[in-house]
């Protein structure tokens, strides 16, 4: 058993593809064109960690309930937590493409930690490697 998809409830497919593949280096796994449950078009956008792993199911906000979570979906807390092999590359290409770091790095009992924003304003963990 695994866990495959997380959804991120995002406001722009495009923008969201592009934060996640050009500066957190995700593969774009799947854009494909998809229906809504009342059959209205959407697209089916997933995203992975390179090697594979649990993906991001990009979901464009569809209305004023789901607009009122981008950028807030675990009520203020840290939501998710991406491990890294080599944490000072990630942090220095992360800070060069703009991403907005709450704290400096740390370390851990559990390793080096950073805590950043996604481009919704999402709080994440950049972890250093196992």
């Amino acid at each position: 058993m695994n866990l495959d998809l997380v959804t991120l409830v995002v406001e722009e497919y495009d923008a969201a593809i592009a934060f996640f593949t050009e500066v957190l280096g995700f593969d774009l796994a799947e854009d494909s064109p998809s229906l809504t449950n009342d059959g209205r078009p959407k697209r089916w956008v997933v995203v992975r960690p390179p090697g594979g792993g649990t993906g991001l199911l990009l979901a464009q906000s569809d209305g004023t309930e789901q607009d009122a979570v981008i950028g807030n979906q675990h009520g203020g807390r840290v939501g998710y937590f991406l491990r890294v092999d080599d944490f000072d590359a990630h942090y220095r290409r992360m800070m060069q493409a703009g991403v907005e770091f709450l704290t400096e790095p740390r370390t851990e009992s559990y390793g080096r930690v950073a805590v950043f924003r996604d481009l919704a304003g999402n709080k994440w963990d950049l972890l250093s490697g196992e």
